[in-house]
């Protein structure tokens, strides 16, 4: 059935109206959706289009909070990789992470003890515990340099950060949200009892006005901004806004294993695979005062981050290296922690009302692992405004595509091949990590590669566009290649410009 067809018409009246599409946005507008209320979210681009898919691209507890005693936050955040780890496993899948131990800077002790509390903060582990390696024998130890002798090795998961955004979309669009990508909040006023809305479609420039009993401010580093200028509300509680940049080289070891490296300024950095045959490094944490609108790497990051780099493998990059970079702004609840990098992770969920009525609840920080216990926590603090709301129902369900029989999926994949021959191995393993058991969807009843139609670079068909087009909002060559998969990394020019004009043509008949 065609994603139109599933999606609540759109309205001028709802329960909410969830402003911006990120991780925490559409996390809401999912639980909100199967709790029963009629939901809007507006989102002024693309899903996913800044910080969500600006992130180290991990699911984890964060090894790192617990020097600064965020005891809770890490506790959530591993119960929440072993519950996300069930629900999405074609989207995350867990890594092992090497930490060497370097002379002068954490002792062993130290690491030893955090790996320890990191293990056993965890309720419910079903990932591999940590343990001591010998660098000087284990393959671990092959591509770093010979005075890194001693090292610890642990688990965590990895993260499609801009798919899991778009999952979410889709799971609330089917329990009856409507999703409005390419569409601004211009301006909100209380009205009576609840909100008036204008909202303006940015490609034609058409506006419409909508009703909502409550508001969601998800916007992420325009938090501030959104509260405080297009909701009209003076709030106590702001966001420190911080820049954190990666880079993409060639593949710069073997193995499946990630590398987190510390630096003599007390930061880690990491060193992951990254699409098969590339390596993300980053990531940087730098005081950031300017529009939080698009961002880029400054040259003094990309110097750090190969320093990085050059201070622990054998193989040494420079600038000449880095194949793709990428930056985004972290909102942040302002903790006034003087360090960028000591600022807390956790989130803030600030409520405003007028006398019981027309709320108004904004969210300041938190990160990616934490964004569905946020969602369950945002949509509770607003239960005193929705008399009757459904209980909380998101910690069993698994998002779309990830109903795979005991969350195997190396199964799963098995099974798609054998069904599906024709797939080179290298697509179908793509298909089947970005689309999970809907990769059948875009397959179809198709017996040959011919059958899918017009051939992109990458392994990308026309029967996977038209699919991003209708099921997942994609509009622009840029939403495909670079945030519905990372395909910009394998497309020439060429393949991008016939991209371009296929959506056009698509567009142009619509």
């Amino acid at each position: 059935m065609p994603a139109a067809t599933r999606q609540r018409e759109p309205s001028d009246a709802y329960d909410l109206l969830v402003i911006g599409g990120g991780i925490n946005g559409t996390g809401i507008a999912r639980d909100a959706s199967g709790r029963g209320l009629s939901v809007l979210l507006a989102e002024r681009g693309d899903l996913a289009g800044f910080t969500s898919s600006s992130s180290t691209k991990l699911i984890h507890g964060g090894l790192r909070y617990l020097e600064y005693y965020e005891f809770r936050l890490v506790r959530e955040a591993l119960a929440e990789r072993e519950r996300l780890l069930r629900q999405a496993p074609h989207v995350i899948w867990p890594l092992r992470f090497v930490l060497p131990h370097d002379e002068g800077l954490r002792p062993a002790w130290m690491l030893r003890l955090g790996l320890f509390l990191y293990d056993h903060l965890a309720r419910l582990r079903t990932l591999p515990g940590s343990k001591s390696v010998d660098l000087r024998t284990s393959p671990y130890g092959t591509p770093l340099q010979k005075r890194l002798t001693k090292g610890f090795v642990y688990s965590d998961c990895w993260v499609e950060d801009s798919r899991l955004v778009v999952l979410n979309a889709m799971d609330a669009r089917e329990r009856g949200a409507t999703v409005l990508t390419r569409t601004g909040v211009v301006s909100a006023r209380r009205e009576g009892d609840g909100w008036v809305a204008t909202l303006r479609d940015e490609r034609t420039g058409t506006e419409r006005t909508v009703r909502a009993k409550a508001v969601v401010n998800a916007a992420g580093p325009w938090v501030s901004a959104t509260l405080g200028g297009t909701l009209g509300i003076n709030s106590r509680a702001a966001v420190r806004l911080i820049k954190g940049s990666h880079i993409v080289v060639k593949r710069l070891f073997p193995g499946d294993q990630a590398y987190i490296l510390q630096q003599p300024d007390k930061r880690i950095i990491f060193a992951i695979p990254y699409e098969r045959d590339f390596t993300l490094i980053g990531t940087t944490d730098v005081p950031y005062d300017g529009e939080p609108g698009p961002v880029s790497i400054s040259p003094e990051e990309t110097d750090y981050l190969c320093g990085c780099i050059n201070r622990s493998f054998d193989t040494r990059i420079t600038p000449a290296d880095v194949v793709w970079s990428y930056s985004g702004v972290r909102p942040l609840y302002d903790d006034a922690a003087e360090n960028a990098s000591a600022v807390t992770r956790d989130y803030v969920l600030d409520v405003e009302d007028q006398g019981g009525k027309a709320a108004v609840l904004s969210v300041f920080g938190g990160k990616i692992t934490t964004y569905r216990r946020l969602a369950e926590h945002a949509i509770e603090k607003l239960k005193p405004f929705f008399p009757g709301l459904k209980p909380a129902w998101t910690g069993e369900a698994v998002l779309p595509g990830g109903a795979m029989k005991d969350a195997d999926f190396d199964s799963f994949l098995a099974k798609l091949q054998a069904e599906k021959p024709f797939l080179p191995a290298e697509t179908a393993r793509r298909l089947a990590r970005a689309y999970g058991t809907k990769a059948r969807e875009i397959v179809g009843t198709a017996r040959s590669m011919a059958d899918l139609g017009d051939m992109f670079d990458g392994g990308l068909t026309a029967a996977e566009v038209d699919y991003l087009r209708v099921e997942e909002w994609a509009v622009t060559a840029e939403d495909i290649l670079w945030r519905r998969s990372k395909l910009g990394l394998r497309t020439s020019p060429e393949s991008a410009s016939r991209l371009t004009a296929y959506l056009d043509r698509k567009a142009e008949a619509a």
